[in-house]
């Protein structure tokens, strides 16, 4: 019988047990693993056209990646039944071997995980970002991956009690060590970042972004544009809803997505006309609907990274065939139009994973760092009357 994968400790232990050379590795201490940043696919099916994935810059602050991802948290069974090990061995293998370059010296390599959840409780997820927790989770995790470094580390999830300043004093800190190379956050507020970006550049980040998800389109993005940072759709196919007719038509009772509001009842048969729609709109590209989909968000800005999972490997070859579809203006207005973002049923998140939305991923001011003083406010020249206001200092 088959074994099933257990959540991981680490991405990177994951692999190393198996003899696999590790790409880019991110994973939380129960989440598994994403390899985003292959630095070209070259399908090893002969059948299969060759496929080169460009590489584009993440941000500004130096770090390059590959221009599509490959994520495993669903290796994990954290999303559906725990997948079988020679299963998730052959998924992660098969996308590996598709980047063509093994034996990588490290500084080659680029690692990536995450901080953040701490775990659940009856109450919910925990979620911690103190500057002990960033320490204890960094060091762990440079122990369970062995490496000296880590390439882009995430707050996964922000602690909305821990002022943001605290949390990235310390991944600064981290940096200024040589423990970090480039710092990201995953579901944060538009203040949260440009107050994290204050403290320390951010590279990159995540946030879920595809055809029927498109909340962070007016706010987060041209915000992560001003500041040059990179972005990072997770779910770029729809929680898979783009994926083909199986994911509209019938859910396995153990999949996590059987709690999502938008595959439920009213709301997924509301739902059903958009996946109809992308797959008309596919079948006049040649394509398959979650190639066009996948493509859709690509095809968003060079800065524009997703990282889309799967279990399967005919799923994993169908992805990196999207890189292949070439997509005007006219067609993206097209698409977009198929899929109204204000007409998808439901809310994008689970109940649980509410509170922590990007849209009230907001942290309290700097607790010890702020003080009220009265400062003159010059009405004029000259004998001009000075009046007085309250205003607020903060030391950095």
């Amino acid at each position: 019988m088959s074994s099933p994968i257990v959540p991981l400790s680490s991405a990177g232990e994951f692999l190393g047990k198996r003899g696999i050379s590790r790409p880019k590795v991110e994973g939380e201490r129960v989440h598994g693993l994403t390899v985003p940043l292959l630095l070209s696919w070259r399908l090893g099916d002969q059948s299969m056209e060759h496929v080169q994935i460009p590489r584009v810059k993440l941000g500004t602050q130096g770090l390059e990646v590959s221009k599509l991802g490959f994520g495993c948290m669903g290796l994990t069974g954290v999303y559906n039944a725990p997948v079988a090990e020679e299963d998730g061995v052959a998924v992660v293998r098969r996308a590996f071997e598709a980047g063509a370059l093994k034996q990588l010296p490290r500084e080659k390599v680029q690692v990536a995980t995450k901080f953040g959840i701490a775990g659940f409780d009856a109450n919910g997820m925990l979620v911690k970002g103190t500057p002990d927790y960033v320490r204890a989770c960094c060091e762990a995790s440079l122990e369970r991956l062995a490496v000296d470094y880590i390439d882009l580390y995430y707050q996964h999830r922000i602690d909305q009690s821990v002022p943001i300043e605290e949390t990235m004093g310390e991944l600064k800190k981290l940096v200024e060590e040589g423990k970090v190379k480039f710092v990201g956050l995953s579901e944060a507020s538009a203040d949260t970042i440009r107050r994290a970006h204050a403290v320390y550049p951010i590279t990159a980040v995540q946030m879920e972004w595809s055809l029927w998800t498109r909340d962070i389109e007016e706010e987060i993005i041209p915000l992560c544009r001003e500041l040059g940072i990179g972005i990072v759709p997770y779910s770029p196919i729809g929680r898979g809803f783009f994926a083909g007719r199986a994911a509209v038509q019938s859910i396995p009772s153990e999949s996590w997505l059987t709690r999502h509001p938008r595959y439920n009842g009213e709301n997924l048969e509301k739902n059903k006309v958009f996946y109809t729609r992308i797959e008309e709109l596919a079948t006049k590209y040649g394509c398959s609907p979650a190639q066009l989909a996948l493509s859709w968000v690509l095809h968003q800005g060079d800065d524009v990274v997703p990282i889309p999972g799967t279990t399967k490997v005919k799923n994993l070859d169908d992805n990196i065939g999207a890189v292949k579809v070439k997509l005007s203006k006219e067609d993206l207005k097209e698409i977009s139009a198929a899929v109204p973002a204000g007409e998808v049923a439901g809310s994008r998140l689970i109940g649980v994973l509410e509170p922590y939305s990007w849209r009230v991923a907001n942290t309290p001011p700097p607790k010890s760092l702020s003080r009220t003083c009265a400062t003159p406010s010059i009405m004029g020249f000259e004998g001009a009357a000075a009046s007085k206001q309250e205003t607020t200092i903060r030391v950095a």
